[in-house]
């Protein structure tokens, strides 16, 4: 099992984001000789912030209550944090200054009215996510485009659990490596907005018991917002297909993110959703054909 946003978790992010910087990137001049640690050095953060070097010490020992929102808008300059980065140092002061543990919310589910919205999109593949990356809601090109995921038996289907337990996960995503970095550094940030989410703690605890890869991902302490970009999947059924997506936080549902495919017009990619558009179709035949022939075997 694995503990989330712990001190440890704390220092640990400011120690790697420190190490990845070099002074000649950070506008310092060096004047020779062996460096002892790789990146930047704590005093050298602290001065960078405009901070004292006990200081700086004492917040990368994992110590941030108390902390203002101007002290870590100089860290954050000092270690070049980008925005998810960032976000993730204000959410871990946050939480460290909660005071007591929060009571357990419920799961937040989806209203009719998103699940309407979903379905009319007809001619594009749509679906809702949870934090712990749980497929909680879709369309009929949103359950096509993702049908390997929906083979797993488990419910709701869940792009952790496919990328790493699910070796056809690495057919499925031409880039496994980045796909994988991506969920990690997904589930990294909902657990640095929400560290008492059992769901997530727990799902989190399973993948670090079973898979190297998430382990060795998830040590890395990546964070990303993941709000936009291109994904690339080699379908089954329609082979190649690379897709513009976007990602909207459901306002009225705090926790739950809507996101949408659109190929470039004109592209084999828009052909190849159109294919799937008529895949999709097929399936639904299937589906009510299928409930047509269990009410025959049930009839009086």
């Amino acid at each position: 099992m694995v503990a989330v946003h712990s001190k440890a978790d704390v220092r640990e992010f400011l120690s790697s984001r420190r190490a990845r910087i070099t002074p000649e990137q950070a506008g310092m001049t060096t004047y020779g000789g062996k460096r002892r640690v790789p990146g930047l050095r704590r005093e050298e953060v602290a001065m960078l912030a405009g901070v004292s070097t006990e200081y700086y010490a004492r917040l990368e020992r994992g110590n941030l209550r108390g902390v203002s929102e101007s002290v870590l808008d100089s860290i954050s300059r000092a270690l070049q944090l980008d925005e998810a980065e960032r976000t993730h140092l204000f959410d871990l002061a946050r939480i460290a200054n909660a005071g007591a543990r929060p009571r357990r919310k419920p799961h937040p589910r989806v209203t009719p009215t998103v699940q309407r919205i979903l379905e009319g999109m007809a001619s594009t593949p749509a679906f809702v996510q949870n934090g712990c990356l749980d497929i909680v809601a879709f369309n009929r090109l949103g359950y096509a485009l993702y049908s390997e995921v929906f083979e797993e038996p488990a419910r709701p289907a869940n792009f952790a659990r496919f990328a790493f337990f699910n070796p056809r996960s690495h057919d499925f995503y031409p880039d496994w490596d980045g796909a994988a970095n991506t969920t990690v550094a997904q589930l990294r940030t909902a657990v640095g907005r929400d560290p008492y989410d059992k769901a997530l703690t727990d799902l989190i605890g399973e993948l670090c018991t079973r898979s190297e890869e998430f382990r060795s991902r998830w040590a890395a302490h990546d964070v990303r917002l993941h709000q936009s970009g291109l994904k690339h999947f080699h379908h089954p059924v329609i082979g190649a297909i690379h897709l513009a997506f976007e990602a909207m936080e459901l306002a009225a549902n705090p926790g739950l993110k809507l996101i949408a495919y659109s190929p470039e017009p004109g592209t084999a990619s828009e052909d190849a959703l159109n294919l799937l558009a008529s895949w999709a179709a097929t399936l639904d035949r299937e589906d009510h054909a299928a409930v047509d022939r269990s009410e025959d075997t049930h009839a009086p």
